[in-house]
């Protein structure tokens, strides 16, 4: 299974990171968008949407007005997911997302992780 994590960054503060050496370290396949370039582990950082292929799920680390911009890009993507961590819940988003039947839910990347439900 792969991931996208957009919102991606290489500050270890930061939970988008945090779920980066996560899920890794549980043998997910990940892919990542951030603001800037960089590296997380072995994982590139990239700053523009690439054709990634075989997105199992989406999570994000962008709040509502930052997620617009990706809106046909994620759907272009056709993710069986999206994760939606707190701090992004987006209605307008749901919306958009049921009527395109890919599934979404309001959770933490790294509890799911933690406790196996990913």
């Amino acid at each position: 299974m792969k991931t996208l994590v957009i919102g991606a960054s290489t500050n270890k503060e930061r939970y988008s990171y945090k779920a980066i050496n996560n899920l890794i370290a549980k043998s997910h396949q990940v892919v990542a968008i951030g603001a800037k370039k960089g590296m997380v582990l072995d994982i590139p950082i990239e700053t523009e949407k690439l054709d990634f292929h075989a997105i199992d799920t989406v999570t994000l680390y962008l709040n509502p007005k930052g997620q617009k911009e990706y809106y046909d890009y994620i759907l272009s993507l056709k993710p069986r997911r999206v994760i939606f961590n707190p701090g992004t819940e987006n209605e307008e988003f749901y919306k958009i997302l049921k009527a395109h039947q890919i599934a979404f839910e309001e959770s933490c990347t790294l509890v799911l992780l933690a406790t196996n439900q990913y």
